[in-house]
């Protein structure tokens, strides 16, 4: 009998003793909760010309990281666009990025410095491919632009990369067939305004400010790309599997296009960094971007699009460890 009663109060005390811990637990985490450390310190972000989206956007995100992330201070830097945003990642100029889609597959491709390390936060929203020709321009396809001047990009822009491979897709060598001019959408504008250029491509959000403030002041339009340019492009490689058929509304340029749509392709963007980054950064950062979604998007309208049940598909960049946390945490 008294073993028994032994066994008993022993199986109380154990009990006991164990609803002791789960309550200690609970106010543990309750007090000190794990991962809530508040990251502190200095980060450069990469963005793109002065006229684009992504530095409208990234001075727009700096504002709201301030406030979310107020340990935590950020610089701006501009650059040509996706190619030189990457390569400022590899070299550790830059911790966090914007890049298209087809730009990190080809960088991954080449194979450049750091390719492996490359990690993503979220994909964003998709730029759209603007071939921009005065109004009364008889361009009416990519393939008429033989033997004129347009404007390609930048050599370290995500425009230069789309410009050449929209052109060899219409069966034109890049360098041979047209007279390329290397200039970014802070000053292609400009020059055909002056008459320096016959045509340029942008690939963009919806709308860029620059071609909307030359449709203002010059009569232009948009020239269509098919959905059989589209099917062309996804000929030559893998890394051209990310561009898709799209349509710019008629309203996007209500002055350029009279009230029609207009055929294009489009690619997503990805805010991009390095797996060496701190988790915590990278996961407050990413809280941020989906968080400051419709405050940006009141002024840069293709932040309206960013979505968090597409942001986890950074392909063909797998997620940061942070990114991921933090996607967990806001799962249903």
């Amino acid at each position: 009998m008294p073993a028994a009663l032994s066994r008993t109060a022993r199986r109380r005390l154990l009990q006991v003793s164990a609803a002791f811990l789960v309550v200690a637990g609970v106010l543990v985490w309750w007090l000190v909760p794990f991962g809530a450390k508040t990251p502190s310190g200095h980060i450069t972000f990469s963005t793109g010309v002065p006229t684009g989206v992504y530095q409208k956007y990234g001075a727009l995100l700096q504002r709201a990281l301030a406030k979310d992330l107020p340990d935590v201070s950020i610089t701006l830097k501009d650059s040509e666009g996706s190619q030189q945003n990457l390569a400022r990642l590899a070299s550790g100029e830059a911790d966090f990025t914007v890049a298209t889609a087809d730009a990190v597959a080809q960088y991954q491709r080449d194979r450049r410095p750091g390719f492996e390390h490359l990690r993503g936060c979220a994909r964003l929203y998709d730029d759209y491919v603007q071939l921009v020709v005065r109004k009364g321009s008889s361009i009416q396809s990519v393939a008429d632009l033989r033997g004129l001047r347009v404007g390609v990009g930048q050599p370290g822009s995500g425009v230069r990369l789309i410009a050449d491979r929209v052109l060899a897709a219409a069966g034109l060598t890049p360098d041979v067939d047209v007279k390329p001019v290397s200039a970014g959408i802070d000053t292609m504008p400009g020059l055909m305004e002056h008459g320096k250029l016959d045509a340029f491509f942008w690939s963009g959000g919806l709308p860029t400010q620059a071609v909307q403030e030359l449709s203002e002041r010059l009569p232009i339009r948009l020239v269509p790309l098919d959905a059989a340019l589209v099917d062309s492009l996804h000929d030559v490689g893998e890394s051209t599997r990310f561009y898709r058929s799209a349509v710019i509304p008629a309203d996007a340029y209500s002055l350029a296009q009279d009230g029609n749509p207009v055929e294009t392709l489009a690619v997503a963007n990805i805010l991009v960094t390095m797996d060496t980054a701190d988790p915590d950064l990278v996961e407050g950062i990413t809280r941020t971007v989906i968080g400051s979604r419709d405050g940006i998007g009141n002024q840069v309208h293709p932040a309206q699009l960013v979505d968090l049940r597409t942001a986890i598909y950074t392909d063909p960049i797998p997620l940061h460890e942070g990114a991921r946390r933090y996607y967990r945490s806001v799962k249903p």
